[in-house]
């Protein structure tokens, strides 16, 4: 874990990042946000806003074309990478590996991975850890996805369309993983949606439009000056 991220700074700090794709408009343009430890965000917007190209900026998959990005006062590189837990929106385990084996692969990979936090949750799910994940159904499969995530005790988590391919009775079941599997000092950075279903777990709402940052803010802020839901606000920003 991180010393002091909490008092001495923002965990995420961004200082006018843009990143260009060769030949296209910019996929993030001038965006300029900070993250406090200890807080859960909801990254919104539609699809081409910007969200999945902010959240591997995070992680390091893609790197700006200017700007700065810190994690815990860090650039983001191989030092930042061993704080942060990313949950990408597609399936990224090999499909004939049986549920024990990703566990063992990810308790090998990271040193924070509670072994004993990811076996508590799969009983919760009734799953055999000697299932091979080409036979469960999708919605199973990212449920064991989100446990190897939500089982490392890290620093930030950016979680990129979680429930996307989930019932909404499985919906509640994800939600309450994470809301009972991250540690209280940590943050959430959570994509999606289905913004009706994760509102009532959300401390801030980051809003993107065309990779420009429209809105951050208290979501209970955002209610009493709005006088509506976070998910009638989206709605109503974003109408076709």
């Amino acid at each position: 874990m991180m010393e002091g991220t909490a008092s001495v700074a923002p965990l995420v700090e961004l200082r006018n990042v843009t990143l260009c794709y060769e030949g296209r408009i910019p996929a993030v343009s001038e965006l300029t946000l900070t993250l406090e430890a200890g807080r859960i965000y909801g990254l919104l917007g539609p699809n081409g806003s910007g969200k999945t190209t902010l959240i591997k900026l995070l992680i390091g998959l893609l790197e700006p074309t200017a700007g700065t990005i810190t994690i815990g006062g860090m650039p983001v590189g191989d030092v930042t990478k061993a704080y942060v837990s990313y949950l990408p929106d597609k399936p990224f385990l090999e499909s004939g590996m049986k549920v024990e084996e990703a566990m063992t692969m990810y308790a090998d990979f990271y040193e924070d991975f509670d072994m004993q936090r990811a076996e508590d949750m799969l009983e919760r799910l009734r799953l055999s850890k000697g299932e091979r994940l080409n036979r469960l159904s999708k919605g199973t499969l990212e449920k064991v996805q989100l446990i190897l995530a939500m089982s490392r005790r890290a620093d930030l988590y950016l979680l990129d369309e979680p429930m996307a391919g989930v019932d909404p009775a499985a919906r509640d079941y994800i939600l309450e993983t994470i809301i009972s599997n991250y540690d209280p000092h940590a943050t959430i950075l959570i994509s999606t949606h289905l913004i009706s279903d994760v509102e009532k777990m959300l401390d801030e709402v980051i809003m993107l439009q065309y990779g420009r940052l429209l809105h951050k803010a208290s979501v209970e802020e955002m209610r009493m000056q709005r006088g509506e839901s976070i998910d009638a606000i989206f709605r109503k920003e974003f109408k076709c």
